[in-house]
């Protein structure tokens, strides 16, 4: 029998900064998703990068057979969205191929391909044509998509003033009762409350045990991955560097989190840096309370951030910001740190040291981006600082471990007590 999935040399190019040609979910589906068999192909080609390019998948292979959940996992920037929103045909390949032989079911963002301005009743109708569904199919599975969300008071209420949560719910639910024959999700369960999450979980056990529909499963909760998945895939930087049983794989990511740096690069293309120039971070480091270099923390645990750095300007005062932001949902900001770490007079020339020690309390487990922000006093009261430097974007991320179940219900929006111990 010939696998439900299937990848062959799959990869994907984009330009540092550049808009990139895509294709919607909705447009895609239309029109195709009645086609029980479908590929997606581009010739393998060799490609030379230039510059301002770079490989967010390369020579990715692998094969799925029908049943199967198969858990996708990796740092952040490994390239496993990129893999679903191709699988998905969102976005075409640059080279390689994938073959997809049934209907898909993407879960990919929170409310993907919902619109505004509809009902959740007209958006169930709405998601069901645009996966292929008829009208008849859509009505026999209405009670269940309704029930399961829990969202059935606010049927007729546009989705606009829906919270993240039951955007989350509404989209699940109807991803999941749709008959599709293979379904892909990305890490939207971490918007849910641990019982969603639950019942979530039970739902995809159930797809895979009874109805023998396939799943591609992403997610940063190794639990839930332990849980639902029998195989695992690991990506990073692009790449496929292992694939097995679930425990080998995530025996393997663990010593890739590990193994990671914290680096602060400077260059035309490198995201991650940004300033005046006038003042400068020249390290960073994460440690713990014996200041031993780790990013790995349980909750209730004590983070020490150590930041060295260099002033080539004469200038007053001086002020730190550390932010931790949503590694699944860009741009959401969770918690914001700002200490001063010098008063009066700072010289050209100077260097220095600040460690913030921040305790880890209330805070949900996951993987965590920072920022740095490093500014003269002036800096931190105008709109346009003339004195500041910028790290972002860094390899590795602080990453939050549950020790218990209880743990795993906490919020995810937090304030975390947090001071200055040495400057």
């Amino acid at each position: 029998m010939n696998p439900i999935i299937e990848v062959n040399n799959l990869s994907k190019r984009y330009k540092y900064g550049g808009s990139q040609s895509y294709y919607t979910l909705r447009d895609t589906l239309v029109g195709i998703s009645k086609i029980p068999f479908r590929i997606f192909h581009k010739e393998h080609k060799t490609f030379e990068l230039k510059k301002d390019e770079f490989w967010a998948l390369k020579d990715i292979s692998f094969k799925v057979d029908k049943g199967e959940a198969v858990g996708i996992i990796g740092l952040n920037g490994a390239g496993k969205s990129t893999l679903l929103k191709i699988l998905s045909q969102i976005t075409p390949p640059t080279e390689g191929e994938a073959i997809l032989r049934g209907r898909v079911g993407s879960l990919l963002e929170v409310g993907t391909g919902f619109q505004q301005e509809l009902t959740g009743r007209e958006n169930i109708y709405l998601n069901g044509a645009i996966l292929g569904m008829t009208r008849r199919e859509i009505n026999r599975k209405f009670s269940e998509i309704v029930d399961f969300s829990g969202v059935g008071k606010f049927l007729d209420t546009p989705v606009k003033h829906y919270s993240s949560g039951m955007y989350m719910r509404l989209a699940f639910a109807v991803a999941a009762h749709l008959e599709s024959e293979i379904l892909i999700v990305d890490e939207v369960l971490a918007v849910g409350d641990a019982e969603f999450q639950k019942k979530c979980l039970g739902k995809m056990n159930e797809i895979t045990s009874k109805d023998k529909r396939t799943i591609l499963f992403v997610s940063h909760n190794l639990e839930a991955i332990k849980k639902l998945c029998t195989r695992c895939i690991l990506l990073d930087k692009g790449k496929k560097v292992y694939e097995g049983s679930v425990e080998k794989t995530l025996g393997k990511y663990n010593d890739l989190r590990n193994s990671g740096e914290l680096k602060i690069n400077t260059g035309e293309y490198n995201s991650n840096r940004r300033g005046s120039g006038t003042l400068s971070f020249t390290d960073i480091e994460i440690l713990d309370v014996n200041n031993k270099s780790r990013n790995i923390f349980n909750i209730g645990q004590t983070v020490r951030f150590k930041l060295s750095y260099k002033i080539s300007k004469e200038m007053k005062g001086l002020h730190t910001q550390i932010c931790f932001f949503s590694s699944k949902h860009s741009g959401v900001l969770l918690t914001n740190m700002c200490h001063e770490i010098k008063s009066g007079v700072v010289k050209k020339g100077e260097k220095g040291v600040a460690t913030i020690e921040v305790q880890l309390t209330a805070i949900r487990p996951g993987e965590y981006g920072l920022y740095f922000w490093l500014g003269d006093e002036a800096a931190t009261h105008q709109g346009n600082p003339i004195n500041y430097d910028v790290v972002e974007n860094m390899t590795k991320q602080l990453i939050i471990e549950a020790v218990n179940e209880e743990e795993n219900k906490l919020t995810g929006s937090f304030s975390l007590p947090s001071k200055v111990i040495f400057k």
